[in-house]
């Protein structure tokens, strides 16, 4: 049988400096050394390790598939260790703020890290395009997914690629409920947009071609729903397969270049624009990525794209694909719209709805003030 590589994309903000701006380099380093040793001794294949924000995220491959307790436990056990080594010795701001329990159960999903992981067979290129969303939610990958992989006006290959042309499959996951739906696109696509235009509640899973290829992952995890309080926004990650059958580099990309209003920024309780960054810097000899750094209103919200080819389980790059002129003036507009929004100070639709600040003192002032409300 073909050999099988699971990329496992695990992610969590333990701390940063200053406030909620940056991971710290010390971060990356005791990551890094974690993870050289679980390749030495034959745990995973390879990793990269990298931050967007104050996020620190650990991309893996390895031979043990989806939902494995050692990688799993390998993950948490990272995040532990930088929390208690660096995090919380050098005082950092919100040290371990998404391990949401104490102890270790098998498998890291709900437990407060952002999980994405796909189990592929290799094809003979393997180009893999890895996203990190700062200050926002799962949902915020709703509308780019369907414009990659169900929108010819962004995706010239569903028109012109053979292997394309059939259309795709989206998982939709309920957050509220718990459950999922599979909607096959073009049939299905009105049902589709109908659910994941709110991408509070419903978001892209998955994404699968129609003889059941896997072409992409984001992570779906809501902090707010595991501790029923608001402890930090989600900060979700992604990962999608490019070329040969699927959507070109390009025109993932491009997906991106509309810098869309996602939930989440300050406090999480804020929308913004979805701003493309360059990351700070790439270290490929050392497999570590500094990202860029969140400052206005903490944020606005970012979203960095590291640009991989997989080969025999072994990652090569990554190239930082939003360093590029192209997206100067996304960045630009994002930039425009973060200034305007933010006009709105207290108001919606800056500030976010009422089902979504219920998570934070909202329920307080309703309830201090219930006394007083009169029938009219």
């Amino acid at each position: 049988m073909p050999r099988k590589i699971t990329i496992s994309l695990i992610k969590a903000d333990i701390g940063s400096i200053p406030g909620h701006v940056v991971v710290h380099p010390k971060q990356l380093e005791v990551a890094k050394e974690k993870m050289e040793e679980a390749k030495k001794n034959g745990l995973i294949i390879d990793y990269f390790v990298f931050n967007f924000g104050d996020d620190l995220a650990l991309l893996m491959t390895h031979e043990y598939g989806e939902n494995n307790p050692k990688i799993h436990e390998l993950a948490w056990t990272t995040f532990k260790e930088i929390t208690e080594k660096v995090s919380k010795k050098l005082k950092l701001y919100a040290a371990g703020q998404d391990l949401l329990v104490e102890a270790f159960s098998g498998n890291i999903r709900g437990m407060g890290p952002q999980v994405a992981e796909m189990e592929i067979e290799e094809r003979p290129s393997e180009p893999l395009v890895v996203f990190g969303a700062d200050k926002t939610e799962p949902g915020a990958f709703n509308l780019p997914l369907f414009r990659i992989f169900a929108d010819p006006f962004n995706t010239a290959g569903l028109i012109i690629d053979p292997k394309m042309h059939d259309g795709f499959i989206f998982r939709v996951l309920d957050l509220i409920e718990g459950q999922y739906v599979e909607l096959r696109c073009p049939e299905e696509m009105y049902d589709l947009l109908a659910l994941i235009g709110t991408p509070g509640r419903y978001v892209i899973e998955r994404v699968f071609r129609k003889d059941g290829l896997p072409a992409a992952v984001c992570s779906v995890t809501k902090l707010n729903l595991i501790a029923g309080r608001y402890v930090g926004k989600d900060d979700p990650v992604c990962m999608i397969r490019a070329q040969h059958g699927l959507p070109a580099v390009g025109e993932i990309l491009e997906a991106f270049a509309f810098p869309h209003l996602v939930a989440g920024w300050m406090r999480g309780s804020h929308h913004g624009p979805l701003m493309p960054m360059k990351m700070i810097k790439i270290d490929w000899e050392n497999k570590i990525g500094y990202g860029p750094k969140m400052t206005r209103f903490d944020g606005p919200p970012k979203i960095v794209a590291l640009g991989f080819q997989l080969h025999d389980g072994y990652l090569e790059g990554p190239i930082d694909l939003f360093d590029d002129p192209a997206f100067d003036y996304t960045r630009q507009v994002a930039a425009y719209i973060a200034d305007y929004i933010r006009r709105h100070g207290p108001f919606m639709p800056h500030r976010l709805g009422p089902e979504e600040m219920e998570y934070t003192t909202l329920p307080q002032v309703l309830e201090k003030l219930k006394s007083r409300f009169k029938r009219m």
